[in-house]
């Protein structure tokens, strides 16, 4: 039977279109701008995204994310992407333009948050990632084509226009002399009276380059610190670059965010009026998608760069929000928990003054943020009369949030680093005395904040006040548990404060050892609670696979690699040899195991001895020469520390091999020269000892034959 030949179909660029869904789901799409193919392409794993959204729901992305353990599939479907645009004050009479909507990560959150989202991508593939994972939704339409092509036809009424990783290509999307100027210009014509336009972006600067990470766009190291030499086809910026950008673009109103660690997968985003306190940056492992080196602790770079006010140089990225400034100037997220218990805690400027407001990120964490003000009168009951003050709690009149006043102070593991800096024991064992006191009042109340660790208290003076109480429980929890649970946590957050004596602790609190494992093995219980079994983004980086190199030991070793690959060379003139007699040889390796050196010496030489390594090692003598005549290797011309194997080859059991040669008793001449090539293989000191036993039997076997 013969094979059947199938012929491929060629459809012209209208059959193309014809073929395209105009509607998936409840979500338009719009390719009147199309080409008929895309331009871009990340290759099979669009495929497998799109798969991945036509065939699982949002809430099975996480698990999805960590089976997989792909920087792709992390990257396009973690809900952390979104927490970018989370916090902006969108709602439901608002139309947002997205430019570059690719997969659909940001989208999703802006369609949540919005009455009307308009798209952007050159990718029709993409942009059916996008329609799938959204398809639920019936505010969403995206135009797939060249961005030039569509934006003339584009509204100028949007009250916010997302720039979120698109910037940096602005001169992909423009074709002129300033393009990054000229493509803010464009986009600034869209944006409506007292609207908004959001651009997040790279620091060119970002700290995490300097201490080893690959700019995100090349994959190469310190590029964007260089300036780009090489090009490429994305240009990232720092503070005054930017700043620089929107003045000659006439831009007057303006404030600047900085998302940590980063915008990708951003956890906190501070503002010029909430910068990171010192010991707050810890999170700075974030090499997803490619290697890195770890130049340097960046923890402890960034809090000198907080203490000395240059964290809005070095921060890894900015978010600039062109137009009025936004009320909140802070926001925590919480949402790389179980879904019961996400949430959103963020700083906003009201008429009243600061409030710190909790706010639920899923229908199923609104019953744990509104139970926090019943937590409140519970503490408020327990700690009457005590000193110990708890941050009012108050529920917003709609019952979406609650907040809480803003306190003044300094937190109590502040205070604790503090004395272990000055190594003032004294004072650090006076404020935990102070501490234990507090929170051991009302222990049999029958009420407990289990989460009553140094960072939830804030010291004012003589005023301590609890301003996070979260994990409030109708349940008696002894305060010496609590407190070890306090110390324990403060010492697993930084390694500096491993200078505490936790036997003191213990002893003080008198904690017997099977308590401390009882305690310790409940806190990994809480934990596995608050995070419903979900993998950190730390365990999901080791998932991907990628590596943090410390070039610092690899130094070490290259440096010792150096030293391993010269030989040392000692002349004896008649008084015997000595290390100012001596000097060594680089460059004599010719590949990974042969050497070669040609040895000049003067007629007053009587011996040279040559030290082929500083380990244990097999050498094979091949060739000696003196002169050009060669050297027998017997006991009179040759002596060696090591063990003959065979004919010209010896291991050695010390980490001073070396080998002797009596040249007096040779012919010389006034200039001289030693030639020698050997073949060297370093060994284990217990294999060069097996081996030496090994040659000795055979010595001693063949002389008794």
């Amino acid at each position: 039977m013969s094979e059947t030949k199938i012929k491929p179909v060629y459809l012209s660029q209208e059959e193309v279109l014809n073929a395209l869904p105009e509607k998936i789901g409840n979500v338009r799409l719009n390719y009147s701008h199309y080409p008929g193919k895309d331009l871009y392409s990340d290759g099979s794993i669009e495929d497998e995204l799109l798969s991945i959204v036509k065939e699982a729901s949002r809430v099975e992305y996480q698990d999805i994310i960590e089976k997989k353990g792909s920087w792709p599939i992390l990257y396009h479907l973690s809900p952390l992407r979104a927490n970018i645009v989370d916090w902006l004050p969108i709602d439901k009479t608002h139309k947002v333009l997205e430019i570059g909507s690719g997969c659909g990560a940001i989208t999703d959150k802006l369609s949540e948050k919005s009455g009307e989202v308009t798209c952007v991508d050159l990718s029709a593939k993409r942009s059916h990632i996008n329609a799938y994972r959204n398809q639920d939704r019936d505010n969403i339409t995206i135009h797939v084509g060249n961005f030039s092509d569509i934006e003339p036809e584009l509204s100028d009424d949007y009250d916010y226009v997302c720039l979120i990783g698109v910037f940096e290509y602005g001169q992909s999307y423009i074709q002129t002399k300033t393009p990054y100027e000229d493509f803010l210009k464009i986009m600034l014509k869209h944006v409506k009276n007292n609207g908004r336009l959001v651009i997040a972006i790279e620091n060119r600067l970002g700290l995490k380059y300097f201490a080893g990470c690959k700019e995100d766009h090349l994959g190469t190291w310190f590029s964007g610190l260089e300036g780009y030499p090489e090009g490429g086809s994305a240009r990232t910026f720092s503070r005054p670059g930017l700043e620089k950008i929107m003045k000659n673009c006439g831009v007057e109103e303006y404030s600047f965010y900085y998302p940590y660690p980063d915008y990708k997968f951003p956890t906190t985003i501070y503002s010029d009026k909430r910068l990171p306190y010192q010991g707050e940056l810890t999170n700075n492992m974030r090499n997803f998608d490619r290697d890195r080196m770890v130049l340097f602790n960046e923890k402890y770079v960034f809090d000198g760069m907080i203490e000395d006010g240059l964290f809005p140089v070095f921060s890894n990225s900015y978010m600039v929000v062109i137009g009025k400034e936004p009320d909140t100037v802070y926001a925590k997220y919480s949402n790389d928990r179980a879904e019961e218990f996400i949430l959103r805690t963020e700083m906003v400027e009201t008429k009243q003054g600061k409030m710190i407001r909790k706010i639920p990120l899923s229908g199923k964490a609104q019953d744990h943020v509104r139970a926090m003000e019943h937590a409140y009168h519970l503490l408020l009951k327990r700690y009457e009369g005590s000193g110990l003050h708890i941050n009012p709690c108050i529920p917003a009149e709609d019952g979406s949030y609650v907040e809480f006043p803003f306190e003044k102070g300094i937190t109590l593991s502040q205070l604790l680093d503090e004395c272990l800096e000055k190594d003032d024991m004294d004072g650090f064992y006076r404020l935990f005395d102070r501490y234990l006191e507090l929170i051991s009042y009302g222990e049999d109340s029958g009420i407990t904040d289990y989460d009553m660790i140094f960072a939830n208290i804030l010291v004012d003076g003589d005023n301590w006040t609890v301003i996070d109480y979260e994990w409030t429980m109708e349940k008696q929890v002894s305060s010496k548990e609590l407190a070890f649970r306090a110390v324990y946590c403060y010492v697993l957050e930084e390694e500096k404060r491993n200078k505490l004596n936790l036997d003191y602790i213990i002893k003080k609190l008198e904690i017997t050892p099977g308590e401390a494992d009882e305690y310790r093995e409940k806190e990994l219980r809480f934990q596995k609670q608050v995070t419903g079994k979900h993998k950190s983004m730390g365990e999901i980086r080791a998932t991907i696979g990628t590596y943090c190199v410390d070039p610092k030991v690899l130094m070490e070793e290259h440096l010792q690699d150096i030293l391993d690959k010269r030989i040392q060379i000692y002349t004896d003139r008649g008084t015997g040899f000595s290390e100012e007699d001596s000097y060594y040889m680089p460059d004599v390796y010719q590949d990974e195991c042969t050497i070669e050196a040609e040895i000049p010496f003067d007629g007053n030489v009587h011996a040279l001895r040559i030290d082929p390594a500083d380990r244990a090692c097999m050498v094979k003598v091949e060739e000696l020469l003196l002169n050009g005549v060669k050297v027998p290797l017997t006991g009179r011309n040759f002596l060696t520390n090591g063990k003959e194997m065979k004919n010209g080859t010896f291991v050695f059991q010390t980490e001073d091999p070396n080998m002797t040669i009596s040249v007096s008793s040779l012919p010389m001449q006034g200039s001289n020269k030693l030639f020698l090539k050997l073949k060297l293989s370093p060994l284990a000191k217990e294999i060069a000892a097996d081996t030496a036993e090994g040659a000795k039997k055979n010595i001693l076997e063949r002389f008794h034959h």
